[in-house]
C-alpha cells in the first residue's frame, strides 16, 4: 500500500476542514490543461524535482476532480482559455526599483508602491502577472533574522527544507477543484519566516497585479512565524477592467507558532470581470493569535472563506470583514474556523454593502471539535442594502461537537437612515457625499484596523463606488 505523505496538521481530523462535507449536485467541465503545459511551467520556473512531481500529481487530481456548484454561478469563466502563465517582457526580478521594466515601474508607481515602502513598510514585493518583478526588505528587518523573498528563489536556499515541509500541507490538491489547478500551475508569490521571539514592528507587503487580459494569476503565499514572534503582512490585488474573464486563484498558507500572533490585511480591489476563487488558511498552535482583516470591493465573482484552524490550546483569532457588492458583483464571501484545541476563541465581526443590484453573501462556519473544551466563538454580521433591486444573504453553519463550549451567532440588516441623509444635507453636504460619509462610517470597524495609508485607499475606494448611487 502506497504511504499517504503526512499533512502539517496531521492530529487534526480533516474532514472538520472541508467547508461542505456533505453530498453535492456538481457539474462536469471539459479539461484543457495538459502534462506539457505544466512541465514548460515547472521548467520556467526552475523547479527542484520534488515541486515537478508535486504540479503534476494535482493536475491529475484537477481533471478528475468535479466542479462544485454550490455558490455564485461561475458560467461567464472558460477554463480551457484561461492563460495560465505570462511572464513579462524583459522581466528579472530585482531588489533595485530603478531596475524594473519602465512599463511596469510605471503602472506600481500609480499605484503608490515606492512612496508606500518608503514611508511605512518593512518590506515590499511586488507582483505583475504570473512573475514577481521586485523584492526588497530593510536592513534592519534583515538584520534580525526575517526571511522575505520570492518563494520560488527560496525553495533553492536554506530554507528549502522548510518549504517542501510546509508547502500545500494546509491547503491540498484534494481539497477542491481550484486548489489542485492552483498546484498544478501557481507562479510567483512569496515566502515569509520570523524567527522565534523576533517582533516586526512595521508592515511587509505584497502587491500583486493582473494586467494581461483572459489570464489566471496562481501566486502563493506562504508565511511562517515561529514562536513568540509578531508580524503584520498586508495584500494588496487590483486588475484593469477587460471584456474577457480574468481569474483569481491564489493560495495563502499561515502558520502560527506557539505564543506568536501573525495579523494578515487584504484590500481587493479586483476588476469586475474577475472571478476570484481564492483559498486561504491559517494554523494556530499554543497560545498563539490570528488576525484577518479583509476588505473586498471588487471581482465579478467571489468565492472568499479564510480559514483558520485553533490547534493549540488557548489559540483564539479575530476576523474583521467588509465586502461591498455593486452592479454585476455577486460576492460570496465569510470564513471558516475550526476550534480543535481547549479554551481558544474566535471573534467575527463583518459588514457587507450592496448596491446597484449587487449581491452579497456572507458564508460561515464554526466547528467546535469534540476536545475544545472550554471554546468560545462570536459571530456577529452586519449588512447595508442600498436600494430596493441589491440582495443580501446570511447563511451561518455552527457544529458543535463538544458539551462545555459557549457559541452564538448576531446578523443584522438595513437601510442608509432617510433623517440621517436629511440632517448632513441640511450642513451643507451633498445627498452623493452624505451617503458616502454614511457607508465608510458603516465600515469604519475594518478601517480603523488598517496603517493611515490603507485606510484612506479604502474610503476612497468606497466613495468611487458609490458614485452614482442616489435613486
Amino acid at each position: 500500500m502506497e504511504k499517504k505523505e503526512k499533512t502539517y496538521v496531521e492530529d487534526v481530523d480533516r474532514s472538520l476542514y472541508d467547508f461542505r462535507n456533505v453530498d453535492e449536485d456538481v457539474y462536469k467541465v471539459e479539461e484543457g490543461l495538459t502534462p506539457e503545459i505544466v512541465k514548460q511551467i515547472s521548467k520556467e520556473k526552475n523547479d527542484p524535482e520534488w515541486m515537478t512531481e508535486f504540479r503534476l500529481k494535482s493536475l491529475e487530481i484537477y481533471n478528475n476532480k468535479p466542479m462544485s456548484n454550490w455558490g455564485p454561478p461561475i458560467d461567464g469563466l472558460d477554463i480551457d482559455n484561461i492563460v495560465t502563465y505570462v511572464k513579462p517582457k524583459n522581466n528579472k526580478m530585482s531588489a533595485d526599483w530603478n531596475e524594473v521594466p519602465e512599463d511596469i515601474k510605471s503602472t506600481f508607481e500609480k499605484l503608490g508602491i515606492p512612496q508606500a515602502e518608503r514611508e511605512s513598510l518593512a518590506g515590499v514585493g511586488a507582483q505583475y502577472d504570473s512573475e514577481l518583478v521586485y523584492h526588497n526588505v530593510r536592513e534592519e528587518v534583515a538584520a534580525q533574522g526575517v526571511i522575505y523573498t520570492d518563494l520560488e528563489s527560496a525553495m533553492h536556499g536554506e530554507y528549502a527544507d522548510m518549504i517542501k515541509e510546509h508547502f500545500m500541507k494546509l491547503i491540498t490538491p484534494d481539497d477542491h477543484k481550484f486548489a489542485a489547478l492552483h498546484g498544478a500551475v501557481w507562479s510567483g508569490g512569496s515566502f515569509v519566516y520570523v524567527p522565534p521571539g523576533v517582533s516586526v514592528e512595521i508592515p511587509l507587503q505584497s502587491y500583486f497585479r493582473l494586467n494581461a487580459p483572459g489570464a489566471g494569476q496562481f501566486e502563493h503565499t506562504l508565511i511562517i512565524v515561529d514562536e513568540g514572534a509578531d508580524l503584520h503582512f498586508i495584500e494588496g490585488c487590483s486588475a484593469p477592467k477587460y471584456n474577457v474573464a480574468n481569474l483569481h486563484a491564489g493560495a495563502v498558507e499561515l502558520f502560527v507558532g506557539k505564543n506568536a500572533k501573525l495579523r494578515y490585511s487584504t484590500i481587493e480591489n479586483w476588476s469586475k470581470n474577475m472571478y476570484n476563487l481564492n483559498t486561504k488558511r491559517a494554523v494556530v498552535e499554543e497560545g498563539g493569535t490570528m488576525e484577518w482583516v479583509s476588505g473586498s470591493f471588487g471581482s465579478h465573482t467571489s468565492y472568499l472563506y479564510p480559514m483558520t484552524i485553533l490547534k493549540g490550546d488557548d489559540s483564539k483569532v479575530e476576523f474583521t470583514g467588509i465586502t461591498f457588492a455593486g452592479e454585476g458583483q455577486d460576492l460570496d464571501t465569510g470564513l471558516k474556523v475550526v476550534h480543535v484545541g481547549e479554551r481558544t476563541l474566535s471573534t467575527v465581526n463583518t459588514k457587507s454593502i450592496s448596491k446597484s443590484g449587487g449581491i452579497s453573501t456572507f458564508r460561515s462556519a464554526v466547528v467546535i471539535g469534540p476536545k475544545a473544551k472550554g471554546a468560545k466563538s462570536a459571530v456577529d454580521c452586519s449588512s447595508l442594502m442600498l436600494d430596493d433591486i441589491s440582495r443580501s444573504d446570511t447563511i451561518p453553519v455552527m457544529e458543535v461537537n463538544c458539551d462545555d463550549a459557549d457559541v452564538g451567532h448576531e446578523a443584522k440588516i438595513g437601510r442608509i437612515s432617510d433623517e440621517a441623509i436629511f440632517y448632513l444635507m441640511s450642513r451643507g453636504i451633498s445627498e452623493e457625499d452624505a451617503r458616502a460619509m454614511i457607508v465608510s462610517g458603516f465600515a469604519d470597524n475594518v478601517s480603523k484596523e488598517l496603517p493611515l495609508e490603507y485606510a484612506v485607499e479604502m474610503n476612497n475606494l468606497i466613495r468611487i463606488e458609490m458614485v452614482g448611487s442616489i435613486g
